[in-house]
């Protein structure tokens, strides 16, 4: 099983939860979407990242990778037993990549981290301002009210509460914490969560992607003992997908 996709991702490092909740093994090839050949745009027409292969099957979105990962493959399950947990879960995840995705990525990840390190210019500092005087706590305001005071939200953890977390990963490298005085549930409930071995296990192959440029990534990935792939779609220049901000 192979997974195209950055470990900084949120949406790959949603995947690769799953996976080691699985305790499937795969390989990776830790291309940013922007660095991708036109293997890569064939696997993925719209540019974007996590993209799972296994065996003759490829699938693209973190959401379609997951609910396959539960369905063809047994182990922990993802998803709760119940119906209306599992709708609920659902509408979380569906909550987390929609519309956390907007705010903590596209409205602070990627101008604060992406838009300088990839493409060397200012990113959008009004919508950085915007996201952190009223969308982020708007965000931690419903997630507050839906996140449990201990635990995860149905029992062992599972894809809702990774879907969640994710996110808080990427706004971290923004410099952004959450005000534990201001949401205490949230606050705990998200250390939580990236706490769990499935997050943990991942650190490693962040910090070591991060401390470096996209030229030394697989180097510096294989002395901290990532299992990357033999190939690779990335390139030595970035590419803007149809989809890009």
């Amino acid at each position: 099983m192979k997974i195209i996709g950055s470990y900084v991702s949120p949406y790959v490092r949603k995947v690769l939860a799953c996976l080691a909740l699985k305790g499937l093994d795969y390989e990776i090839d830790p291309i940013t979407p922007f660095f991708g050949d036109d293997e890569f745009e064939r696997l993925s027409p719209l540019r974007r990242i996590p993209v799972l292969v296994d065996g003759d099957l490829s699938l693209c979105d973190s959401s379609v990778i997951c609910a396959y990962l539960d369905e063809a493959y047994p182990g922990h399950p993802l998803l709760p037993a119940d119906p209306k947990d599992r709708a609920r879960a659902r509408w979380l995840e569906e909550f987390a990549d929609s519309r956390m995705g907007d705010v903590f990525i596209w409205g602070l990840f990627y101008p604060l981290v992406v838009h300088p390190a990839v493409w060397g210019e200012k990113g959008d500092m009004a919508r950085a301002e915007n996201t952190l005087a009223e969308d982020a706590p708007a965000v931690l305001d419903y997630l507050e009210g839906q996140v449990p005071a201990d635990g995860f939200l149905f029992g062992d953890i599972g894809l809702a509460d990774i879907s969640i977390a994710t996110f808080f990963r990427n706004a971290a490298l923004a410099r952004f914490t959450i005000d534990a005085a201001r949401w205490p549930k949230t606050a705990a409930y998200v250390a939580r969560a990236l706490a769990h071995p499935a997050f943990a296990g991942l650190l490693p192959f962040e910090e070591a992607q991060i401390r470096t440029t996209p030229a030394g990534r697989r180097e510096a990935l294989i002395a901290a003992g990532a299992p990357l792939s033999a190939a690779t779609c990335g390139t030595a220049t970035p590419k803007k997908g149809v989809m890009a901000l």
